[in-house]
């Protein structure tokens, strides 16, 4: 049995066989519990890393640390980043929530990190348990929030992407055929903060906000067809899944990850 058969298995027994409420953003019944902080700037205790090729767990390079009460991902301790794509996850699934990210690039890309990651990071909605990843595997299934910086060239680089390693969404009436699909958004280069909210509706509408402004929205998150046409099992749809900060290879710092549970009156 290959490997992404037997990691697709896995996904569907842990993921996608638990049904999830949802009501969709027109519902104007849907309330906001208080901000639960994800990263409580002192410690990566409630977090699990996964970096292609270490098992899950293990961070030989400390890629990603705290200091100054900041989350940051480095990449001093690299000899080479030789797509070492790495994820880290935080320890419980969700499915109905409002997320907040506070964000911004720093200093200059690993010299030898794929020229598409400078300034390139995200953040992993609805993704495989890290557990359930491959050793070489470099991207959980998911849906990507994605970030981008600016490259002070004058040309036009928007942030609130949305892109979807082994996963479809619906832009509009039709099934995205795109891996990223652009948002609306401003550029904003050099070292600045940016937040990004997102609203994750279980598994029907999300929506990216960039400093309060709607960029993106989409819906229907799912299997990707040729993952699903791998086994026998016939469903596809994503209800919840595991956040996931990204390290692509240029350095990024987070001073606050917090999330609000949805609910219904």
């Amino acid at each position: 049995m290959n490997t992404t058969l037997v990691l697709l298995r896995a996904f569907l027994s842990i993921c996608c066989g638990i049904t999830a409420t949802s009501v969709a953003f027109a519902d104007n019944h849907r309330t906001a519990a208080a901000w639960q902080e994800l990263f409580n700037g002192k410690d990566l205790d409630a977090w699990t890393v996964k970096i292609t090729g270490q098992p899950v767990g293990q961070d030989k390079y400390q890629t990603f640390r705290v200091e100054d009460g900041l989350l940051k991902v480095r990449y001093d301790n690299y000899a080479s980043f030789a797509n070492q794509f790495g994820h880290i996850f935080f320890r419980q699934p969700f499915s109905r929530y409002e997320l907040l990210i506070e964000y911004r690039f720093v200093g200059n890309q690993v010299p030898d990190g794929p020229a598409w990651a400078q300034r390139n990071s995200g953040v992993m909605l609805h993704a495989q348990n890290p557990t359930t990843m491959a050793l070489d595997q470099d991207f959980p299934i998911s849906i990507e929030a994605q970030f981008l910086g600016g490259l002070s060239d004058n040309k036009r680089r928007p942030t609130g992407n949305v892109c979807t390693p082994g996963t479809d969404i619906v832009l509009g009436d039709n099934l995205a055929k795109q891996h990223c699909s652009y948002s609306s958004s401003a550029t904003f280069d050099g070292d600045q903060w940016v937040q990004m909210r997102i609203v994750v509706n279980g598994n029907e509408a999300f929506e990216h906000r960039i400093n309060n402004e709607i960029v993106m929205t989409y819906r229907s998150p799912q299997l990707s067809a040729d993952l699903v046409s791998a086994t026998t099992n016939s469903q596809r749809t994503l209800n919840q899944g595991f956040i996931a900060l990204q390290s692509e290879s240029h350095p990024i710092d987070f001073r606050r990850v917090a999330l609000r549970a949805l609910d219904q009156e």
